[in-house]
């Protein structure tokens, strides 16, 4: 980890205590600040807390002290990503000019590790777990590593102390993580795809949502690397614009695109680099995500084996398509990262079976009828629960799917689409909304599917 003086003696606010602030706040520690960490849940008998508070962190939790930002000179405000910015605390922060920052700026301004950045509206994690792997399968020949860190589930600030120069961070950030950075910069970014209709409760408008995901690229120059998705030219404009980095392309569809779907091979301009068959994810969208981490990996100084290796073996990361099982001849998959619409899209073609189709969850006020020409074409019936299983019976009938059932609760929904499938057939959870109706998140809601799934096995 670099030594460095940013925080040092600085008065800092740390805003929520999850995962990533109580990892920052440790890590804060370790740079000579001083802290105060604020959560509006009552904190009295929180362990993580009470750790914090014997290491000289002012804790306060329970309300927001609003009056305390006038009362008291902060130097920064670190909030939690998932915290909205008309909370009274960071508007607070906001009208007093209090810089605020989010986990990642902290965590990457001290790594000794050179650090690569992957965002996206779908597909980042599959991206950042690949790229991982490959690098790591590089590193390990001179004894290093390659560690995923960020908004994959392990926070940056875990990490930064003990990776060296010599290993490499692969991070995935989200918008709401890239809102609160100033200066990143990573050796390479990557924006995977950037879709309407995603995070707009938080970002309130489709603009706001794609200036947060350029930011990745915002503060690179002309020494480091960008990845852009070819195929979304409107995109692709704002990117070229705002990048300083040498860009390289991806496309599904465009030979012309610096990596590329080929005929039969993955490729870029220069070579044949895998053969599409020995891949083991399914879909077209996976293939997408192997370009990605393909590009990082080259310029990262990874070569070709070591991309053969892991794209050959890897099967999927947790609730993103994940193979479950195989019973009686139907393979079923769990898709519940599938949180909106576009992820659906991705995901219900990623099959040549016929499919019985799990949908549903928390109600956003959209209609479903994008999925239409998808039911036509692939799915043979579908068992719907949650806030919108009227909303996507609706565009279920407008395909002309016969077999339509609706069911209260995912529990109730997994024997129904089990009785509705023959052998050969792809049992698939890709819920097209988000999980928050009747679960904490979707990483829940993929746990219990595959619980009750081999619930199915005892019956």
């Amino acid at each position: 980890m670099k030594e460095i003086d940013t925080y040092r003696n600085k008065n800092v606010l740390v805003l929520g205590l999850g995962k990533s602030g109580f990892a920052v706040s440790e890590l804060l520690l370790k740079l000579g600040a001083k802290l105060t960490l604020n959560d509006k849940a009552d904190l009295d008998e929180n362990p993580k807390a009470k750790e914090l508070e014997a290491q000289g962190v002012r804790v306060i939790g329970g309300y927001h002290p609003v009056e305390m930002l006038e009362e008291e000179h902060f130097d920064y405000l670190v909030k939690n990503p998932g915290i909205p910015y008309e909370n009274p605390m960071v508007a607070k922060a906001e009208e007093l000019s209090i810089p605020i920052i989010t986990e990642p700026e902290v965590a990457l301004s001290c790594s000794e590790a050179p650090y690569v950045c992957v965002t996206g509206s779908n597909g980042k994690t599959t991206t950042v777990m690949l790229t991982q792997q490959i690098l790591d399968h590089h590193l390990q020949k001179s004894g290093h590593h390659a560690y995923a860190v960020g908004n994959i589930g392990v926070p940056i600030s875990e990490v930064v102390t003990k990776a060296t120069k010599d290993d490499i961070l692969v991070v995935e950030i989200s918008s709401f993580q890239l809102l609160g950075v100033t200066d990143i910069k990573p050796k390479v970014a990557a924006i995977v795809d950037i879709y309407n209709n995603v995070h707009l409760d938080y970002h309130k408008t489709f603009e706001n949502y794609v200036d947060a995901k350029l930011r990745v690229t915002k503060f690179q120059d002309s020494t480091d690397f960008f990845i852009a998705n070819f195929d979304q030219k409107d995109i692709l404009g704002k990117e070229k614009v705002t990048t300083k980095a040498k860009t390289q392309t991806f496309s599904e569809k465009d030979k012309s695109a610096d990596y590329f779907i080929g005929d039969e091979y993955l490729e870029s301009q220069n070579e044949k680099i895998i053969k599409i068959d020995d891949i083991k994810l399914p879909g077209i969208h996976n293939l997408q995500n192997s370009l990605v981490a393909i590009a990082i990996s080259k310029i990262m100084g990874a070569d070709n084996d070591d991309i053969k290796a892991v794209l050959t073996t890897f099967s999927g990361a947790k609730h993103r398509l994940q193979y479950v099982m195989t019973l009686d001849g139907r393979k079923i998959y769990n898709d519940s990262k599938s949180t909106n619409i576009e992820a659906a899209t991705v995901a219900i073609p990623s099959f040549k079976e016929p499919e019985v189709l799990i949908a549903g969850g928390l109600d956003r006020g959209f209609t479903f009828d994008d999925l239409i020409p998808l039911f036509k074409k692939h799915v043979k019936a579908i068992v719907l629960y949650g806030e919108t299983r009227y909303l996507l019976a609706d565009s279920a009938r407008k395909a002309g799917i016969k077999d339509i059932v609706i069911e209260n609760t995912l529990q109730e929904a997994v024997p129904k689409a089990y009785e509705l499938t023959e052998p050969g057939d792809v049992m698939l959870l890709s819920p097209a909304c988000a999980s928050w109706d009747q679960f904490r998140t979707f990483e829940d809601r993929g746990d219990y599917f595959v619980k009750f799934v081999k619930e199915l096995k005892t019956k």
